[in-house]
């Protein structure tokens, strides 16, 4: 008798072959059958009308630290995700020194929009090595989840307060010793970032900002040794030097694994992205593989002072961003603070400085009853009211909602050649689709629904056939990765599956839901359409809600994954 059987739905097997009607019949968490299937089943599920698929594949999350508190990794599953990869950007929480969980703890808030009280109330922080933490998510996850090794993390551990300036020797040595043993545990490769966004705790440069050139190189030859693993890295944000390309070159050739970059913005009036994607084909011509992560929607951010993301990258205002909350208060009403602040970031002519125009900031939600008829408007708007200057205007409010009022710069890109162009970038195969950026900037992003974004995207604008938005989620990044078994529905593999309506697969509405450790809150959208997720054959969502189900496999490099070479590089 099977397990499971799913009878009567179009099956999309994630190869981008069209589709075929047919039942799947699942035992023992595998897919032991596709077509008439006669067998009886414990359990059947009507598909009829409905696209039954492989579960979707999300390989740039930072599930890390919620993976305690939360064991089904919402709301990725309702999005149809059954496979996930945290450990992105350098941040991971292992390897971990004795002492050092509070500056991670503040790093991951500063950088990763976690909310610190969340973090300190839901992660035990018991363990010191990567394999020790692996090992206390392993059987307790409702989705399949691999971990990468984080820079940030291995440098907090060799070097310490020293661990933001240059490494020595010694220090190189020791990272590189820590990083062949989480990869010998089961990390699934290397992470890292030198954005200049990515600041600590303390308003410091995250600690891998420091590495040189050959630190990042003798680190990924550390990934060689290891079967089953790859690389991940930020460059920078915006356009690229021909050393950022040099240098993901040499890190991607000194792995002999290819490396994926984030985040690649199409759409958004501008045509960096194509000179961003050169750098692909100047990174082959080197004896590398890289390839660009790029989110499938229109990315609008929500952005707040209390953690002040983004507006930390503005010119001087690192350290006021870093001041705990009742100092940053008090900065904010001192007019000599405000003016330095004004003054500064008006003298800058870079990317954040147009994106964060306080006129053109809209207030999306406020906290205090005097602000709440602020809420849908511009700052410019409210200022013109008000008779005050837009930044004043706009430090008012933030200060009466004690630095919790929602900004939202301008949406950009949401209209047809964007999304012409989006498509375009999508079928690249110098692009991966992903960067959903799950469980971080909780209070900041919503891709988290980059999924059914894209399905929804598809259909709507007649983008690319079902069968092929189906592959970009689902066999693409598995491939990539070389996770074994997974991302195709396919006898033999694992019955990872998701069944959905195409005429309705959508995200639901963005609302913010304060189930956070602490009470804390985050934005959070459920889905439309997804009305089956299995994983290893255990259904986790039923009619768009969680069943309690905790299937999931924790990957390990090696076990559950394959090496995935770049081409003319040898390895061993």
């Amino acid at each position: 008798m099977l397990d499971v059987k799913i009878v009567g739905g179009s099956v999309v097997d994630g190869t981008g072959a069209a589709r075929r009607r047919a039942d799947v019949g699942i035992r023992d968490g595998h897919v032991v059958a596709i077509g008439d299937v006669d067998e009886t089943a414990a359990r059947t599920v009507d598909a009829d009308g409905l696209v039954v698929a492989p579960g979707f594949v999300d390989i740039h999350t930072h599930y890390d630290a919620q993976a305690f508190w939360d064991p089904a990794l919402t709301p990725s599953p309702l999005h149809g995700v059954t496979t996930i990869v945290g450990g992105n950007c350098g941040f991971t929480i292992a390897p971990l020194a004795a002492g050092e969980a509070d500056y991670l703890m503040r790093m991951l808030a500063r950088v990763e929009g976690m909310p610190l009280e969340s973090l300190a109330a839901g992660v035990p922080w018991d363990w010191q090595s990567f394999g020790e933490y692996l090992d206390r998510l392993d059987g307790t996850l409702a989705v399949n989840a691999g971990f990468l090794v984080g820079h940030s993390a291995l440098r907090r551990v060799a070097m310490g307060e020293r661990s933001h300036e240059p490494a020595a020797d010694d220090d190189v040595d020791a990272m590189r010793r820590m990083l062949g043993e989480s990869l010998g545990a089961g990390g699934l490769g290397f992470s890292s970032s030198q954005a200049p966004t990515h600041n600590d705790g303390d308003g410091e440069p995250v600690p891998s900002r420091a590495a040189t050139r050959e630190e990042l190189v003798s680190l990924c030859r550390v990934v060689r040794d290891h079967p089953g693993t790859t690389l991940e890295f930020i460059p920078t944000v915006g356009p690229f030097s021909e050393e950022h390309i040099a240098l993901m070159a040499a890190m991607s050739a000194a792995g002999a694994r290819p490396l994926n970059w984030n985040v690649l913005v199409v759409g958004a009036g501008t045509d960096t992205y194509k000179e961003q994607l050169a750098a692909s084909d100047r990174a082959a011509e080197r004896g590398g593989r890289v390839l660009a992560l790029t989110v499938p929607s229109v990315m609008q951010l929500h952005l707040n002072f209390r953690s002040g993301f983004l507006f930390d990258a503005l010119p001087g205002w690192g350290p006021t961003m870093a001041l705990p909350d009742d100092e940053k208060l008090r900065a904010l009403v001192d007019p000599e603070v405000r003016r330095r602040l004004r003054e500064s970031a008006e003298a800058d002519a870079g990317l954040f400085r147009a994106m964060l125009r306080w006129d053109r900031l809209q207030i999306g939600e406020t906290f205090a009853p005097e602000n709440k008829r602020f809420a849908g408007r511009t700052v410019g708007d409210v200022a013109q009211e008000l008779g005050a200057e837009p930044f004043d205007a706009l430090l008012d409010i933030v200060v009466t909602d004690g630095l919790r009022t929602v900004l939202m710069p301008p949406a950009r890109g949401d209209d047809p050649e964007s999304w012409r162009m989006r498509a375009e970038a999508w079928r690249d195969p110098r692009v991966v689709v992903g960067a959903s950026d799950a469980g971080a900037h909780l209070d900041m992003l919503a891709t988290f629904s980059y999924s059914t974004s894209l399905l929804a995207a598809s259909r709507t604008h007649q983008l690319v056939p079902l069968e092929e938005a189906v592959h970009l989620l689902t066999d693409v990044q598995a491939r990539l990765y070389g996770i074994r078994d997974r991302g195709r529905l396919a006898e033999g593999g694992y019955a990872d599956v998701v069944v959905f309506d195409e005429d309705r697969v959508a995200p639901g509405p963005v609302h913010t839901s304060h189930d956070l450790p602490a009470g804390a809150g985050r934005l959070y959208a459920a889905a439309e359409g997804i009305e089956h997720v299995l994983v290893n054959g255990t259904e986790i969502v039923r009619g768009g809600e969680l069943t309690g189900e905790r299937p999931g496999a924790l990957l390990r490099s090696g076990q559950d994954t394959e090496t995935v070479e770049v081409a003319g590089v040898r390895t061993g």
